[in-house]
């Protein structure tokens, strides 16, 4: 007699879940689904590092806007009404996230003021103070730091560097040395340098900062309050300012600049940088922060017609090979 199994024919097991990739019949053909989040990731990625070029090409374009109403606008009166502007640009945009999301930024209040200090309220200050008592030379260099700064804040909160990225970024500083040196790396320091290493480390701090932001706070909301605490904390200097010094005369040759550095270098930037480190992190969206020297050069030509140079060409080469190697995926 037939064995009982015989009694009943057998069946070709089958699946309905391809996006497991187990077998679909028992001849062992699978289906599989690409790695999307992988995919989302790199695009995350290529996008933070677009936001953090943008930030600093417009940042660069600030010099320019800084130094034509330099004669004009008292540094302290310049920094108080840069804020008030950016305030104004974001607040249509921010004014209904940062009421719907008042009690979670309240909670949270110590770390935007903290942030607001470091961005806001002392960096643009500290920079302008800093260029009273030293060279353009020196501030550009001084500020090359801020990259390596947040590339040590960055490790020091567990982000990995790797030797791509570290080799990239001592190769971009090369290329800032060289390039604020005129082709020397030796650099006469002048009292003002410690204002503007003291700019350099707030830069650095509140970009580090930026990586712990509650994620439940938008990022416009967060933004806007930046701005309202950072003008609060400007408003004595303002004030004193204004006492000694005087006002200014509000015309085209104080105007445009201030709209400039208001509008662009404050919310549309920081908008751009903050979105940047949240996408890539500090380390590389400072390693991209390099570039800033190369662009104010090329401003610098097209504007006023200041010509680069063997060495300005070398040192471009330099920064803009090593945020090639420091952005580039991988280790």
């Amino acid at each position: 007699m037939s064995p009982i199994t015989a009694r009943h024919p057998t069946t070709t097991p089958t699946t309905t879940t391809p996006t497991t990739g187990t077998p679909s019949t028992a001849t062992g053909t699978t289906t599989t689904e690409k790695p999307a989040p992988a995919r989302k990731l790199a695009r995350g990625a290529g996008l933070g590092v677009l936001l953090a070029l943008l930030a600093t090409v417009v940042w660069s374009g600030s010099f320019v806007a800084t130094r034509d109403m330099a004669d004009t606008v008292p540094p302290v009166q310049a920094v108080f009404w840069r804020w008030i502007i950016a305030l104004l640009a974001v607040a249509p945009f921010a004014a209904r996230p940062f009421l719907r999301q008042w009690r979670t930024i309240r909670r949270h209040l110590g770390f935007v003021a903290l942030a607001s200090l470091f961005g806001v309220a002392l960096y643009n200050t500290l920079v302008h103070q800093a260029g009273l008592t030293t060279s353009a030379s020196n501030m550009g260099m001084i500020m090359a730091a801020s990259p390596v700064i947040m590339a040590v804040y960055a490790r020091l909160g567990g982000e990995r560097l790797g030797a791509r990225r570290i080799l990239g970024m001592l190769t971009a500083a090369l290329g800032v040395l060289l390039l604020v040196g005129k082709g020397s790396l030796a650099v006469d320091f002048a009292a003002g340098d410690l204002w503007m290493f003291a700019a350099a480390l707030s830069f650095a701090s509140y970009s580090a900062l930026l990586k712990r932001k509650p994620a439940e706070i938008d990022g416009l909301a967060f933004l806007f309050t930046t701005f309202l605490l950072g003008s609060l904390m400007l408003a004595p200097a303002y004030a004193v300012s204004l006492t000694v010094q005087g006002g200014f005369t509000v015309g085209p040759a104080t105007v445009g600049p201030l709209l400039y550095v208001g509008v662009f270098s404050s919310a549309v930037a920081f908008f751009a940088w903050n979105k940047a480190i949240a996408l890539v992190g500090a380390a590389r969206a400072g390693v991209v922060y390099y570039l800033q020297p190369v662009c104010v050069a090329l401003l610098s030509y097209a504007l006023l017609g200041e010509r680069l140079g063997l060495v300005g060409g070398a040192s471009m080469a330099l920064i803009l090979g090593g945020v090639a190697l420091a952005s580039a995926r991988g280790r």
